[in-house]
């Protein structure tokens, strides 16, 4: 069962050949076997989760079972909880305990799920490895030398790893997909809007949204159609956004008819050769299904990640500002006046990638520089969203690599941020647009997970869950797990 879908289970809880608590009982016993090794969770309570599974299990035996019931779920350390700390893997935050669930999670318990525990994750979702959390980095279970992706890298390795079923992670400029890559997932970043932010800790607020990170592309599809939901006191939550059935748009063998844009600016000198092999290798796949691959091209995608860092600290900058040891979280010892105890706080509290980002946000919104730097990041913002609205006049769906490189040693890249931002190139661009995108496992390099990007228009999700759903049944990746976390009696199969 570790490593069966989400869909799976609901059939064996649906047929009574199990039970919530048996199933919590499986994913705990992993969680406590393999959690200190991987340090994919930073807070676990197992009476708790207990406690929510045998609750599921007494609905269960008195009404028809909701969505999600009694199926076991994790969530990223960003997203407010009112059972346990929320962290957001920063010291900044030591000790503090939300005082309401974000609505996310609000909906996940209104649809019967058991929530799990806390992921780790790089402080306030910002790095794309996850080795700047206050807790330690994360490793993938793919190769435990390698990092797993970031921000949301808990999320991803507990999933791949066999310790829960499915994980919620949020994604500013890749951080659900890129991890999903690179463990070999299936993760979803939803059109901006469509999915509530109420509760979860902001870095960039006009970037920032909540998805979910599974193992099939149904998976994807069961959690976001609960985290769909209008949310009055969300002022970024869009009144009517467009819908569809979820699972329906899930049932497609073929591709017959379906035109899948190739951005000539995805494919360039630099990525891996055999990333980009792979994803060339799923294109054609994709042809026997019976697509057409278009040449397209999106001419401002080489502005896209100096645009978003502008933005993203910008914002971050603006966020992070209240944290200051006043009103919660952590403070420093014996602050001299006001100005020490916010100078020293920020200093003790604050990892050196957060400082890095909040001094670049303060500069860019200088007087002096604003119209330098941030306005004219938000111009090159608007000249990419038209870019992807010209190219979706031409196909239904785009197909890009997720991460030009597989999953690098831990520690590799520590030193050159800039080489870590890179990382991001192929998947940044559809938060400046906030369009959806998903990511999806074509193959591995050296025994390392490649991810298969899909991006669609504005609220079309459905195009996205046809594309990956039929490219899903042609293949067989989604099925691996990794040496090493597989039952005994199952053997790797790398």
């Amino acid at each position: 069962m570790p490593f069966r879908s989400l869909s799976d289970i609901k059939s064996q809880l649906d047929a009574g050949e199990t039970t919530a608590v048996d199933v919590a009982k499986l994913y705990l016993d992993r969680i406590k076997a393999h959690n200190g090794d991987l340090n994919a969770f930073v807070h676990i309570d197992p009476p708790h989760v207990l406690a929510q599974a045998e609750a599921s299990d007494a609905y269960r035996a008195k009404h028809a079972a909701r969505p999600l019931e009694g199926l076991p779920i994790a969530v990223k350390d960003i997203f407010c909880t009112l059972d346990g700390p929320t962290r957001c893997c920063s010291n900044i935050l030591e000790g503090f305990e939300a005082p309401y669930d974000a609505h996310v999670i609000t909906l996940l318990k209104e649809a019967g799920a058991v929530l799990v525990g806390k992921t780790n994750m790089d402080e306030f979702a910002m790095g794309s490895s996850n080795e700047t959390s206050a807790f330690g980095g994360c490793k993938n279970p793919w190769n435990t030398d390698c990092i797993p992706g970031g921000s949301s890298g808990g999320s991803a390795v507990a999933v791949a790893a066999g310790l829960t079923p499915a994980a919620l992670g949020t994604d500013t400029g890749g951080s659900i997909r890129q991890p999903a890559a690179l463990t070999g997932l299936v993760g979803l970043k939803p059109t901006y809007g469509r999915v509530s932010r109420r509760g979860i800790i902001a870095f960039a607020s006009s970037l920032d949204q909540a998805g979910p990170m599974t193992r099939t592309v149904k998976d994807t599809a069961m959690i976001t159609a609960v985290l769909s939901s209008h949310d009055s006191a969300d002022s970024t939550s869009v009144v009517d956004a467009p819908s569809f059935d979820w699972l329906k748009a899930c049932d497609a063998k073929d591709m017959k008819g379906l035109r899948i844009g190739k951005p000539k600016e995805y494919f360039i000198d630099g990525m891996d050769a055999k990333v980009r092999q792979l994803v060339e290798d799923a294109l054609k796949q994709c042809e026997a299904l019976g697509a057409e691959i278009v040449d397209i091209s999106l001419p401002h995608t080489e502005y896209a990640v100096a645009a978003y860092y502008v933005i993203a600290s910008s914002e971050a900058s603006t966020n992070l500002s209240r944290y200051d040891g006043v009103r919660f979280g952590h403070r420093c010892d014996n602050p001299e006046d006001l100005e020490d105890m916010y100078a020293r706080t920020r200093d003790e509290g604050f990892g050196s990638e957060v400082k890095r980002r909040i001094l670049t946000g303060a500069f860019a919104l200088s007087s002096g520089y604003y119209d330098a730097y941030y306005l004219k990041a938000q111009q090159v913002r608007t000249l990419i969203s038209q870019d992807f609205k010209a190219a979706f006049e031409q196909v239904d769906v785009i197909a890009t690599p997720t991460s030009p490189i597989p999953a690098f040693k831990s520690g590799e890249k520590t030193n050159d941020p800039l080489t870590m931002y890179l990382a991001d190139i192929f998947t940044i661009a559809v938060n400046l647009a906030g369009l959806p995108g998903l990511s999806q496992p074509c193959g591995f390099v050296d025994g390392l997970p490649v991810g298969l990007q899909w991006l669609a228009p504005a609220w079309r999700e459905d195009k996205i869950l046809h594309a990956a759903s039929a490219y899903e049944g042609a293949t067989d990746w989604h099925t691996k797990s990794p040496f090493g976390f597989e039952p005994k009696q199952a053997g790797g199969n790398v």
